[in-house]
């Protein structure tokens, strides 16, 4: 069922390449950066935080480390929050200088759920950033799951909970372990549901709603309205 719903993904909106960096000497490093700045805010401000950052040069783990609290607030503002984000990128730098010594390679070289373990202890990184940095930046087949995964899951019969662990368990256990395939179905999901599974959906377009019970039963609400008023 997930490798259908991914090629009907796939086929309407194409491949999305994500996550999206513009560092050539540092992408890892910005996709955690950025995996941090993202939370609760929308990728358009996160960009322009990120590109006060690299005006400064510091995308780079120690020189990030080292800058004063006040400064980095100021720096990632746009993304809002700032002054919460600032201490969460602080808490996570200075877990990676002291255990890994802002080693990108040392630090994924790490056993998975060991790393996972780890990243999931430091103060400010929840279930979905730890994925997303563990998949986006380290490479490693673990499928992210947010808040346009689990409204997925509620409206088409994926699975029926809506707990973190086992969706992504479920994703995991039931597709390839590919972290292309992770990384392009996921992108592929945040775009449904930015564009069609909106909170208030739009299910005439939306490439999925053959089998999604929230369509059927805006269509079937819709033919009863059409045959009251037909009476």
């Amino acid at each position: 069922m997930l490798i259908k719903i991914y090629d009907k993904l796939l086929n309407r909106f194409g491949n999305q390449n994500w996550w999206p960096t513009t560092s050539i000497q540092n992408p890892e490093f910005e996709i955690i950066v950025g995996a941090i700045l993202t939370q609760q805010a929308t990728w358009k401000n996160v960009e322009i935080a990120i590109k006060n950052l690299k005006e400064k040069n510091l995308i780079e783990q120690k020189l990030l480390y080292n800058l004063q609290t006040t400064k980095l607030e100021q720096l990632i503002k746009p993304s809002g929050f700032f002054k919460v984000k600032a201490k969460r990128l602080r808490s996570f730098l200075k877990f990676f200088i002291e255990k890994y010594d802002g080693n990108l390679k040392k630090m994924f070289k790490t056993p998975l759920q060991k790393l996972r373990k780890e990243l999931l202890s430091v103060h400010g990184i929840g279930p979905e950033t730890c994925d997303s940095i563990l998949l986006y930046a380290g490479n490693k087949p673990v499928f992210v799951i947010d808040a346009y995964t689990i409204r997925l899951c509620k409206r088409y019969p994926v699975i029926g909970s809506e707990k973190y662990e086992e969706v992504r368990e479920f994703f995991e256990k039931n597709l390839p372990k590919d972290v292309n395939l992770f990384k392009e179905f996921h992108a592929l999901i945040v775009e449904l549901g930015k564009n069609y599974c909106k909170t208030k959906p739009l299910c005439k377009k939306c490439p999925l709603k053959r089998g999604c019970k929230h369509a059927i039963s805006v269509n079937n609400l819709s033919v009863k309205k059409n045959e009251r008023i037909g009476r």
